[in-house]
């Protein structure tokens, strides 16, 4: 007779009602539905905020930037500063609407015409050419500056100090110092490197808060700050960005098995070999997205780059009035150059947006300016962060581990 070894099956009623994880918890079961529904209606809410701000700009800026005939982009508008716009009429009711540059070269080849009605709205013609080429500027030097000492610091901190409550207290300064306010770095920029930061000159001025004599030459080193430039401004968005980057490289960093250093140290590597060959190349992906959304967020700042770098019109761009010395070898001449040009104000994109939007009255024809120039910068960072994530993954695949 065979006896069977199987359990005989339970009853499911009488399992259903012993077993607590299969009671009916309504009250749980609808508060756990209406968190869900919360969520998704917040998150929901976001993106169409989102999508309604982004495309009333795309719907508005567009119009500006293209065009319906070839080449179906408006080169005026990348290839020109800004400028005045001119709208006048004149005697035999013939209209027009001209740049201020374009205006006076009009009326010097007519000048018998009459003009009846003239208009000059700031700011509202022209094109972003200015702005475009010193936000490139700034943000160029910021990336050298800031990835620079960002990446060194971060190396450091996970790789050569050691542990303790020094170290601690540290890392949460630079943690504090990326929530302070834009407008505090923007302070901070115009007292040390406007006002304070040193440099070589033969006569230092009467502000220089103190001068040290460089022996064997008539020259000082005067402390006397930078002035309002473009130098000033890279320097105070790379300070400002210091605390994204060496927080996003440590984490990197410490993402990156501990047995990858000590296999490259038991080969016989020294610990700069290690790092260099068997920490930096895997945890570059993650640093290089962390920067480039870092320095997408400082290329948008208005407050430091207001008190230390921009000007809200400039004629000329910074290359095209540097006076050198053409009597000078091409050493002094190229020194020249260099100081002439890191010295200069610029414009910039954030500016120049906060400019037409809030310091000129608002009329039909500064909205084509207002909402180009924005159309532009949103499509500017949203290629930057389209880079970024490019770059990630393609980084990732070529260093797996």
């Amino acid at each position: 007779m065979e006896v069977s070894t199987q359990d005989p099956p339970l009853d499911a009623s009488a399992e259903t009602m012993e077993n607590p994880l299969y009671k009916k918890h309504t009250a749980v079961k609808r508060r756990d539905a209406t968190i869900s529904v919360l969520l998704g209606v917040a998150t929901y809410a976001i993106l169409a905020c989102a999508a309604f701000i982004f495309l009333d700009i795309m719907r508005k800026g567009a119009p500006v930037v293209f065009e319906s005939s070839f080449p179906f982009v408006n080169t005026e508008f990348f290839t020109q500063s800004p400028e005045s716009l001119i709208t006048f009429e004149i005697e035999d009711g013939s209209y027009f609407e001209m740049g201020s540059s374009e205006f006076y070269e009009w009326k010097r080849e007519n000048p018998e015409t009459r003009i009846v009605e003239e208009h000059a709205h700031p700011y509202s013609g022209g094109g972003i050419l200015g702005p475009l080429v010193g936000t490139a500027l700034l943000t160029g030097i910021c990336i050298v500056v800031a990835l620079f000492i960002g990446l060194a610091t971060a190396i450091f901190l996970n790789e050569y100090s050691s542990k303790g409550k020094f170290m601690d207290m540290l890392r949460l300064a630079i943690m504090n110092l990326a929530g302070v306010p834009s407008i505090v770095f923007g302070l901070f920029g115009l007292g040390l490197f406007c006002l304070v930061a040193p440099v070589i000159t033969d006569v230092p001025q009467e502000r220089a808060l103190f001068t040290i004599p460089i022996f064997f030459t008539d020259s000082y080193l005067s402390f006397e700050g930078w002035g309002t430039c473009m130098l000033a401004g890279g320097f105070t968005l790379a300070v400002m960005i210091l605390p994204v980057i060496i927080a996003a490289c440590e984490e990197s960093l410490k993402a990156i098995p501990m047995g990858f250093r000590e296999a490259s140290l038991a080969l016989g590597a020294t610990k700069w070999q290690s790092i260099s060959k068997s920490v930096l190349p895997y945890a570059f992906p993650g640093m290089l997205t962390a920067s480039i959304l870092g320095i997408t967020r400082v290329a948008g700042e208005t407050a430091p780059i207001m008190f230390t770098a921009a000007l809200a019109h400039k004629d000329k761009l910074p290359w095209q009035d540097i006076p050198v010395n053409k009597n000078a070898n091409f050493l002094a001449q190229s020194g020249e150059w260099t100081s002439g040009f890191v010295s200069q104000s610029v414009q910039a994109m954030p500016y120049h947006i906060y400019t037409v939007a809030a310091r000129i009255p608002q009329n039909e024809w500064t909205r084509p300016m207002q909402y180009g120039s924005v159309f532009v910068f949103m499509v500017v960072v949203m290629l930057f962060a389209a880079l970024s994530i490019f770059l990630r993954t393609r980084y990732r695949k070529k260093m797996k581990w």
